[in-house]
């Protein structure tokens, strides 16, 4: 099943000599298939391609897309036990993890699938011509949002399928109307070619043009360098490192035609535990947050690496209480041995800052590949002094900031960088005593939490995944959610045009039956 080449589109191609083999980090040892990295030459043809393919996709209607959306999702599910098998002999992760996350895969899919049906998401927006307007007639303009071109996805380490081939960020391409190039994660490879197969499979199925869909290997960063500096590609995606997803960034907007990258990127998602709170319930938020800094390993871009609270014997007792409680728990695997060694390297440089007191720190021995989880203190003015400590530490690591009063604590909320989450544990009313905190929060976070954890990501149009930078290049987007389709389309209009060459979107008669804006009022069919 698995080949170990390059889809370029639906050719298979190995011109290489580059290969590459994925890792089993349960069993430390490296998994059978070989990879083949793909070359300059299947770089540009794969680009090339999706610009043709861009010609007549972007003029497949919204019902079509919507079939070739679902036919991916049957297909990634025909694949089954054979695909769950290679994803977590690649991962790590355990079999509910790879179901659920599979399953998460397919309802996006389908998610973007009745959007595309319903097909209101292109914003129809009509403002019909006054000839006899004065002092001068007024022209009929209308406007939509179109498809921006060839899109690269770059997978993600720690979701092989949610933000990787047929993840989030290639459902909303396919369905905004652009064809996408995947640049698949050498850590999971073969999961990555499995997924691909089953896109294309759908594309044959659904009368797709050649070259909708590519998936490229890499066993680097080459490969993407290559595709970013391309100008046949329109806009990027990618979930990882802030080193990684500046690095696009950069050589995207050196190009002659700059293009947007859409990154998601670093996040320690700061906890504020207000004081009520901790004096009510101290011993079951500290057990509640030690499942939350471990799940996964800590391998979630919302783990909350973050713990901020004012200086008292009951936060003492908070951290005294955590400390126990996440020792007590099993370490587990992480993705691959790269990831464990800069996590153990991230945790050394964090525990050697001056000021830093380790509270637990997991001394039994483990297994290869497994994390000790960790859990830190320090004094709030060390953590304004030392920006070293506000960078994430991408593993089962939290911080816990004692704060002198509230006013430290939001003078430190307000010098953090931008974060995809915040939270706000709160007991009797108190939450309105500390309006100024939760403000300074929100200007540095895309989406707040009450009473809760931030590990669990609800696939929703109301989810905000993304947040300033760095947790993303450009905060007024969602990673996740049918809203992510705006990343790549732009607004177009259409002044006055012939009513037989418009889109339908934007005909008078209104014959896709579509919600639009005509002459400022919002028209419902």
């Amino acid at each position: 099943m698995i080949s170990g080449k390059n889809y370029i589109g639906n050719t298979l191609s190995a011109k290489g000599l580059k290969t590459y083999k994925t890792f089993n980090p349960v069993l430390n040892t490296e998994n059978n298939s070989t990879f083949t990295e793909a070359t300059s030459e299947e770089i540009h043809a794969a680009v090339n391609l999706a610009t043709n393919a861009f010609k007549q996709y972007r003029k497949v209607s919204g019902a079509k897309k919507a079939d070739f959306l679902n036919a991916i999702a049957d297909e990634i599910l025909t694949l089954d036990d054979e695909l769950i098998q290679t994803y977590c002999s690649e991962t790590g992760l355990p079999e509910g993890r790879a179901k659920g996350e599979r399953g998460r895969t397919v309802g996006q899919l389908r998610d973007f699938a009745a959007l595309l049906k319903e097909g209101s998401w292109v914003e129809a927006t009509i403002d019909m011509a006054q000839p006899n307007r004065e002092p001068m007639p007024k022209s009929d303009l209308r406007k939509m949002k179109i498809p921006l071109g060839p899109v690269v996805v770059f997978g993600a380490s720690n979701f092989a399928f949610a933000f990787s081939t047929a993840g989030g960020d290639t459902a909303a391409a396919l369905a905004a109307g652009c064809p996408v190039i995947v640049k698949s994660h050498p850590m999971h490879a073969g999961t990555g070619e499995m997924v691909a197969s089953a896109v294309l499979k759908a594309a044959e199925k659904t009368g797709m043009p050649n070259g909708v869909f590519s998936n490229l290997n890499s066993s680097g960063i080459e490969v993407g360098r290559q595709l970013v500096k391309h100008s046949g590609v329109k806009a990027v995606g990618f979930t990882g490192s802030i080193i990684g997803g500046r690095a696009l960034l950069d050589i995207a907007s050196k190009r002659k035609e700059p293009i947007p990258v859409f990154a998601e990127m670093g996040s320690v998602n700061p906890v504020i535990i207000l004081p009520e709170a901790l004096k009510n319930r101290a011993d079951a938020i500290a057990k509640t947050y030690a499942g939350s800094v471990t799940l996964g390993t800590g391998q979630f871009c919302t783990n909350p690496g973050l713990i901020l609270g004012i200086k008292s014997e009951v936060l003492t007792k908070f951290i005294n209480c955590l400390s126990q409680e996440i020792v007590k728990i099993d370490p587990s695997v992480m993705l691959h041995p790269n990831i464990v060694g800069a996590y153990e390297k991230n945790k050394e440089r964090a525990l050697s800052q001056v000021g830093l007191k380790v509270t637990a720190d997991f001394d039994r021995e483990v297994k290869p590949n497994y994390a000790r989880q960790a859990i830190t203190t320090v004094q709030g003015n060390t953590f304004l002094e030392n920006t070293t400590l506000h960078q994430e530490i991408f593993g089962p690591f939290s911080m816990v900031v004692q704060c002198e009063d509230a006013v430290q604590l939001e003078t430190i909320i307000s010098k953090l960088e931008g974060q995809l989450t915040g939270t706000v544990i709160s007991d009797n009313e108190e939450l309105i005593n500390y309006s100024d905190v939760i403000d300074a929060l929100q200007n540095r976070v895309g989406r707040i939490i009450f009473n809760g954890v931030p590990t669990g990501v609800e696939v929703c149009p109301s989810m905000q995944h993304g947040g300033p930078y760095p947790a993303s290049t450009d905060s007024r987007f969602t990673a996740v959610g049918v809203h992510s389709i705006q990343r790549w389309v732009r607004p177009f209009s259409f002044q006055d045009w012939p009513q037989e060459l418009l889109p339908k979107e934007l005909k008078d008669s209104n014959p896709l039956h579509i919600v639009r804006e005509v002459n400022g009022k919002i028209i419902i069919p």
